[in-house]
């Protein structure tokens, strides 16, 4: 009674879905099919951005690079992406800012079977999904601050995402490799071991976030406000209904229920998902300080505000009554 309720109050508080004629097309790019997405996902399937007026399509578009040329080319209306695709943009000159937060980091530092340290990292060949961003450059601070440099210490293979990395270890290409969860899970009960937890590491680092072109979204502000509201209801939907949110990962994201399961618990647990997807600033600060150094920037590090506008999602939260 008490579950059927709440689902009751949901649905009630929710604006009556547009008709298809009336609903603002929102193409949103991502950079990769993962459970940290899984709010976006939960969005659009179940209906979230019809209720906002939003006739939203999501586009999977295999890598960050992409997606960023996609919102300043305007082809799509917000990006989904590792945070470093936008402060990369903006560094070179493009008008992108962060409007809220997608998830924090996940990733386990998986290694084979007989890899089980970091010093077991030395001399051998650790596989990637880029050479120059997104997880990349977690991976290399995180085996430097355990005395491993790179090249001296070490080889990157550029291998892709989660799926890729776990069949470049199995056939001895890698010896290591970071793995987003729950697939580290998945890799684990195989015999794979782990090395260490990203999120220990780096307990704040913001990994991806949801990106707009700063010029097109004060045109459209009505627009993104309605969109990140569909979001930040979708993650609450995760808290309220977790059995319901069990069966839909598994089946949208391909996975067992159980990881589906534990996939879901860790990332509530972490907490990896901020509970209405506000970006906190020293999780971005972290990965600013990071590729600052991977990229060798000449001066001062910049401040995090610079590559933010949280506007739209103040504004989104006070329309919910959630401010």
């Amino acid at each position: 009674m008490k579950l059927f309720l709440l689902s009751l109050i949901t649905v009630l508080s929710l604006p009556p879905v547009a008709s298809a004629q009336e609903r603002v097309k929102f193409p949103v790019g991502v950079s990769s099919k993962v459970l940290g997405y899984g709010a976006l996902w939960a969005g659009w399937r179940r209906g979230y951005f019809e209720r906002e007026g939003l006739d939203v399509e999501v586009v999977l578009m295999r890598g960050t690079a992409p997606a960023v040329q996609a919102l300043i080319g305007n082809s799509i209306s917000m990006g989904l992406l590792a945070a470093d695709g936008p402060i990369t943009a903006v560094e070179q000159g493009a008008d992108l800012a962060l409007v809220a937060s997608g998830s924090k980091i996940t990733h386990f530092l998986m290694g084979a079977k007989n890899y089980k340290t970091y010093e077991d990292l030395r001399g051998t060949t650790v596989g990637s999904s880029t050479l120059t961003s997104g997880t990349t450059f977690v991976l290399r601070r995180a085996l430097k601050l355990k005395g491993l440099e790179y090249p001296r210490d070490y080889k990157l293979l550029s291998v892709g995402g989660t799926t890729e990395a776990f069949l470049a270890m199995n056939a001895g290409q890698t010896v290591a490799s970071m793995m987003a969860v729950p697939y580290a899970f998945r890799a684990q009960e195989l015999g794979f071991n782990v090395i260490a937890r990203m999120g220990e590491v780096f307990p704040n680092y913001l990994l991806s976030g949801f990106t707009v072109r700063r010029s097109w979204a004060e045109k459209n502000r009505a627009s993104v406000v309605r969109f990140l509201k569909g979001v930040v209801r979708a993650k609450k939907w995760f808290e309220q209904d977790r059995k319901a949110a069990i069966e839909f990962l598994a089946k949208e994201f391909q996975l067992t229920p159980l990881l589906a399961e534990k996939g879901l618990d860790y990332y509530l647990a972490a907490p990896a998902w901020h509970p209405e997807l506000e970006i906190e600033m020293d999780g971005l600060k972290t990965v600013v300080d990071i590729y600052a150094e991977q990229n060798n920037l000449k001066g001062p590090v910049p401040n995090p505000e610079k590559y933010v506008d949280q506007s739209y999602l103040r504004q989104a939260l006070k329309e919910m009554g959630l401010r």
